[in-house]
């Protein structure tokens, strides 16, 4: 992918298929280094699953017989010399903690890194489409942060939803203003 935002856009779309309840993407960003954190409270994967994931020939897609978002991400953060971990715990005999825990760290002085992009378009995407889902964005840069919990919101708004123009434009300046501020 061109930037490493759509990735975050494909793993936070899998949580949602995984009913998560709570999708939370932390950016954990120094001069050198980008770590990339996609946690959720989806129903988590078996063993055997997780196993399998970052294969490209792995999906559960009934459209098509690859899925390339994991494998895409795990791959863009080893060719910087970084990492990518995955771990999954399955909801079933785990009621109470369970879901999935996506992790990508990226070397930025290295010649095959993948610029963030459009990180603002990325979580208004997110919650535009999945009003009903609760997103948790940080974005920590040297002492700094950008950060939105849809909760919050929530807890503000009321009944108005998320996804009405007026608060998704709001949602997005208030994003852009605060990432004003990071740099």
């Amino acid at each position: 992918m061109k930037e490493l935002s759509l990735n975050i856009l494909d793993i936070a779309e899998n949580s949602i298929k995984a009913k998560a309840t709570l999708t939370e993407i932390v950016i954990d960003e120094t001069e050198n280094t980008l770590t990339i954190t996609v946690k959720d409270d989806g129903c988590g994967m078996s063993h055997e699953m997780l196993v399998a994931v970052t294969d490209p020939f792995c999906t559960t897609r009934t459209t098509r017989s690859v899925g390339l978002g994991i494998p895409l991400f795990k791959m863009s953060a080893e060719q910087t010399g970084g990492y990518f971990s995955i771990e999954s715990v399955p909801d079933e005999g785990n009621k109470q903690f369970h879901g999935t825990t996506v992790i990508g760290h990226y070397n930025k002085d290295h010649i095959d890194f993948t610029p963030l992009g459009d990180i603002v378009s990325t979580i208004i995407t997110l919650i535009q489409g999945h009003p009903d889902t609760d997103f948790l964005y940080m974005h920590k840069y040297l002492g700094k942060q950008v950060r939105l919990d849809t909760r919050d919101l929530r807890s503000v708004l009321g009944d108005i939803p998320l996804d009405s123009y007026d608060i998704i434009k709001w949602i997005e300046s208030e994003l852009n203003n605060q990432y004003f501020d990071l740099y």
